[in-house]
């Protein structure tokens, strides 16, 4: 499916459909000739030491600005936040200023959840409730008469299509040869690219570096919450007093097999599916007729004995360290297909894991983050509500205490 008959497996019209109105055709929702070229650009653009140097910068200046004062707050004041809320108004502000050299400031210390990120996350649930209904032709027909649910996402397709038609007119108008952000870099090259795909491209770069670091965040601190030992080792290896540089970072071994366990046992994006264009067979026999839909799913596959041995329900970051010094080492991506893998491997995946680390590092150093559950109630088990991207029903009310040694980033 992902690489010796990739051909015959593209993401189909199907799929097409249920996105199309969000994300247009954009890299995630084309095949062909299409996805090839936004392939090969986007390569170029998040290739670049160029962005990921500006990346970094920008998401170390939201720990240290926003999201560290953020929860510092909440610590002092005894307070029980939602920290997958938190999350996900950290990534959006970090990919809005990466993609279009935006500020939705959605992290601010009164939280203001600006309209922007509103009709982002309205139009991503209602496009994954498409997904979920019983035949197209429900939605279909709700659209055509333009009703319920698909009226409520053509308000919120216009909101997002009018913000990044302003951000585009604005780049042409003040220049992008000086600036990083995807967006001028796009504008800036030899390609020639319309508005409409000019905004169809950065759309579906904010929903890929959104939600899927936003999703790995919260569910890493339920495993460390479960886990103390492994964030007291986090905190040795980090160093309390040494700056946390993009080189020192990359060379956190134990706190990179901490990232990639989590994502094992809670992948972002749970299962994905590709359609058959024709008749095929699988390479353990088994015959897929044509104009098929074929799925695999991560995150059952992350808790499947016959992969991953005996202790697979375990949080072991060490399955993933070897050596004296216990290097990293990376698992074969059919078998982890977290980032996918074949010719759609993620092109995103050092800059999600970069931002994760720079996050998970600071948080642990400063905070101690305790998992109160739903009211507060023991036992609590987080379980997750359909959409394109895992989320934790009702979200992650955690309680922050101050770590003994509080460290800045």
């Amino acid at each position: 499916m992902l690489k010796t008959r990739f051909h015959n497996f593209p993401k189909g019209k199907r799929f097409a459909a249920l996105l199309g109105d969000l994300l247009g055709v954009g890299i995630f929702n084309v095949d062909g000739d299409a996805w090839r070229h936004q392939r090969k650009m986007a390569s170029l653009q998040l290739g670049s030491v160029t962005v990921r140097s500006y990346a970094y910068k920008i998401v170390a200046q939201e720990v240290e600005a926003r999201l560290l004062p953020v929860l510092a707050d909440a610590a002092d004041k005894g307070k029980v936040v939602d920290l997958q809320d938190v999350f996900r108004r950290f990534a959006f502000d970090t990919v809005c200023k990466i993609s279009f050299g935006l500020d939705p400031g959605c992290l601010d210390l009164d939280m203001p959840m600006s309209d922007l990120a509103n009709a982002f996350d309205t139009a991503s649930r209602l496009c994954a409730m498409r997904g979920a209904a019983a035949s197209p032709l429900v939605w279909k027909m709700k659209r055509m008469v333009n009703v319920g649910s698909e009226r409520e996402l053509k308000k919120a397709i216009k909101l997002v299509d009018d913000l990044a038609s302003a951000m585009i007119l604005q780049r042409r108008t003040l220049g992008f040869d000086n600036t990083h952000d995807l967006l001028s870099r796009f504008m800036a090259s030899d390609v020639a690219m319309d508005d409409k795909y000019l905004r169809d491209i950065v759309v579906s770069f904010l929903l890929a570096g959104r939600d899927t670091v936003a999703s790995a965040l919260t569910t890493l601190f339920i495993h460390l919450h479960k886990n103390p030992e492994v964030t007291a080792a986090i905190r040795t290896e980090a160093g309390g007093d040494r700056p946390s540089t993009y080189e020192h970072l990359m060379s956190l071994q134990y706190t990179h097999a901490v990232l990639f366990e989590n994502m094992r046992l809670f992948p972002p994006v749970q299962f994905d599916s590709k359609f058959c264009a024709a008749a095929d067979v699988l390479p353990d026999g088994t015959y897929v007729e044509g104009e098929s839909r074929v799925m695999y799913h991560p995150y059952a596959m992350g808790r499947m004995p016959s992969i991953w041995g005996a202790d697979y329900e375990a949080f072991r970051p060490d399955r993933w360290l070897t050596g004296p010094g216990g290097s990293f080492a990376p698992a074969n991506l059919y078998k982890y297909p977290v980032f996918q893998a074949g010719l759609r491997v993620c092109l995103g995946k050092e800059l999600a894991v970069i931002e994760m680390k720079v996050v998970g590092v600071a948080v642990v150093r400063a905070f101690d983050v305790e998992v109160v559950g739903e009211n507060g109630r023991s036992g609590w088990a987080p379980t997750f509500v359909p959409g394109l991207t895992a989320s934790i029903s009702g979200g992650l009310p955690v309680r922050i205490k101050r770590a003994s040694t509080w460290s800045s980033f």
